[in-house]
């Protein structure tokens, strides 16, 4: 009987659009059931982590382990450390990563795997304490865990049945839930966010700042205020950067003038060799601090559509110069 129904189902098979829609409103509503079903064990697994002398050590077989391995890596990096310890292996050795001081989060959809009960008695033994997020709140794992988090399903999205989809949804929505919350208890900042991702592009937007990319010393080009045109010609082509400063006598910019100017210049016939810089330099530039973050400085330049930037320190003095090559050569766009 239950061959043939398989069959039927695989000689009818459904409307692709429509499977997929119902796979994912099984998934959505599973995390919605699962909002709604929040109880005091989760603030009782938060306080547990936050008074945490170790580490998080989660764990799990097969696709519960996959979704753990999902779970530590969030929490390692949201300022809670944590690392995944695979079951098998911590039967072979592995238990001697654990340590009287840490929690252990072990993850089992049946609440019954053979890997996890194994160690649970050493876990005991040893002091550390132990979290379960399980989908059956009357398992062993439940039961043997300080806390019980109910990550049950009513349904797995499987057309089947039988693939873990609903219920390794909600684990990891339930995962998220835990990182999350404990990254707000804790007062984790965007920053601290940052010195856990120095190599990606949230960490280069949030730990480079003006200072770390701007041209400085002979690198920015400026002229004096008294300068002729052509001086600041001569500047721009030298320093490369589409732009000079022009400065009075105590190095404070007084104005710019960039590569735009200069077309606009030559469109009203000016007389490159005669005219003075101040005739033609834009007034009140735009500026930044050093200690600014460089990604302000490309919405500054976006905000105003403009390509480059003067750099001035708390007196107003002109400390460097950078244009959006130095940026994007940073990648910071």
């Amino acid at each position: 009987m239950v061959v043939s129904k398989l069959n039927q189902q695989q000689s009818n098979p459904a409307n692709p659009i429509d499977l997929a829609r119902e796979v994912l409103l099984t998934e959505a509503r599973a995390v919605e059931a699962l909002a709604q079903r929040l109880d005091n064990s989760f603030p009782q697994a938060v306080e547990l982590i936050l008074q945490c002398r170790g580490r998080v050590v989660v764990s799990g077989m097969g696709k519960s382990g996959h979704i753990g391995r999902k779970i530590a890596s969030t929490l390692a990096s949201t300022g809670t450390p944590a690392f995944f310890m695979h079951p098998a292996e911590a039967s072979h050795g592995d238990l001697g990563m654990i340590t009287g001081h840490d929690v252990v989060l072990v993850l089992s959809n049946s609440g019954e795997s053979d890997e996890l009960l194994t160690i649970v008695p050493m876990l005991k033994r040893m002091g550390a304490k132990l979290i379960s997020m399980t989908g059956n709140p009357k398992s062993t794992l439940a039961k043997e865990a300080d806390v019980h988090l109910d990550a049950s399903v009513s349904r797995e999205a499987c057309p089947l049945g039988l693939a873990p989809t609903a219920s390794t949804t909600a684990a990891l929505a339930l995962g998220d839930a835990l990182a999350l919350v404990l990254l707000d208890a804790r007062g984790f900042s965007q920053e601290d966010f940052a010195r856990a991702h120095p190599g990606g592009a949230l960490g280069r937007q949030l730990l480079l700042h003006v200072s770390d990319v701007m041209r400085t010393g002979d690198g920015i080009p400026k002229v004096p205020q008294n300068a002729f045109l052509s001086a600041a010609l001569l500047e721009m082509s030298r320093k490369g950067l589409g732009m000079t400063a022009i400065v009075d006598t105590q190095g404070k910019p007084v104005g710019i003038f960039t590569d735009g100017d200069l077309r606009r210049a030559f469109e009203n016939g000016v007389d490159v060799a005669a005219t003075d810089i101040m005739q033609v330099m834009h007034a009140n530039p735009r500026t930044i601090a050093p200690n600014r973050l460089a990604a302000e400085a490309v919405e500054l330049m976006e905000t105003h559509k403009i390509n480059g930037l003067l750099v001035t320190d708390e007196t107003g003095s002109l400390v460097g110069a950078l244009n959006m090559h130095d940026l994007l050569k940073a990648k910071v766009v």
